[in-house]
């Protein structure tokens, strides 16, 4: 029984995540990047608050530990960043499926090339055919329209997150990963408050219902509960069950997007994105002697 709850608490927590891209588009909209960038931080950490006295944890932290902890809040706050231009440029689906299903990939190829990890043919044939469904879907075949395009922001969102992946894998033999995601995030809000400092950091307060609802879904629903809820998961279901949930979030960004932007769901990332998903099954499927 309690298997079951957490897997119903896995299709809300991949649900939270497809959202996310249509909240963040919708931010666009109105303010700067680094106003938005800074709030969205500023209201995950304060939404850690709680889910770091529900889980009663003790904290450590080290010398090694803020070495992750400082990398990943980089990285974050790049991927922030490329995905918010991405999202503003282009679709919010197009944005969920690429990046979602490039980023496992990206890692692959990441984890090969600097800790020269051997694969196994199923492996390398699921990274040929993701790179093939990541031609379709960034439409590599158009050169000049990829480089004038959001596309560019998207695969750049999906190799930074390839290394906020490997960064996290390895924070995880010193720091439990809430209290990780909690630190990311009040590092990048420091830093980004800095960044910000000049902006009209309170012009967030005359924007209306439909901007706090989209602000307040992706720094706290979308991110802390989302991420709460697949860390404590993969301590009940084990990681590779639970990873294989992830597969339902670009079905959930393409739905959402549709039903609350009426974007067009388009071909190439239908057909290209179901080529990166079944990429990914191959590169993460034990072999079977």
């Amino acid at each position: 029984m309690k298997n079951i709850n957490f897997t119903y608490l896995l299709v809300l927590s991949m649900l939270l995540w497809g959202g996310g891209w249509s909240a963040l588009k919708i931010l666009t909209y109105d303010l700067s990047i680094e106003v938005i960038i800074f709030w969205r931080f500023f209201i995950m950490s304060l939404s850690f608050i709680p889910i770091l006295y529900f889980i009663k944890k003790p904290i450590i932290l080290n010398k090694s530990t803020l070495t992750y902890i400082v990398g990943s809040s980089t990285l974050n706050i790049a991927f922030m960043v490329s995905s918010f231009l991405g999202i503003k440029y282009g679709l919010a689906g197009a944005g969920g499926v690429i990046i979602t299903t490039m980023s496992p990939i990206m890692t692959s190829l990441l984890v090969l090339i600097i800790f020269k990890s051997k694969l196994n043919n199923r492996q390398y044939f699921g990274l040929f055919l993701g790179l093939i469904g990541g031609v379709i879907m960034l439409e590599l075949g158009s050169l000049s329209q990829f480089l004038n395009g959001s596309n560019i922001y998207f695969l750049l969102c999906a190799i930074i997150w390839a290394g906020v992946t490997v960064l996290s894998q390895h924070s995880q033999r010193n720091i439990h990963p809430v209290h990780y995601s909690f630190f990311i995030s009040i590092v990048a809000t420091v830093v980004t408050f800095l960044y910000a400092f000049n902006s009209d950091l309170m012009s967030v307060f005359n924007q209306g219902s439909k901007f706090w609802i989209a602000l307040i879904y992706l720094a706290v629903l979308g991110q802390s509960v989302a991420t709460t809820i697949f860390f404590t998961a993969s301590g009940k279901l084990g990681s590779e069950k639970t990873s294989s949930f992830m597969f339902l979030v670009p079905l959930f960004a393409l739905l959402i997007a549709w039903v609350v932007l009426d974007e067009e769901i388009q071909t190439h990332i239908i057909i290209g994105g179901a080529l990166s998903l079944f990429a990914v099954y191959f590169i993460n499927k034990k072999v079977i002697n």
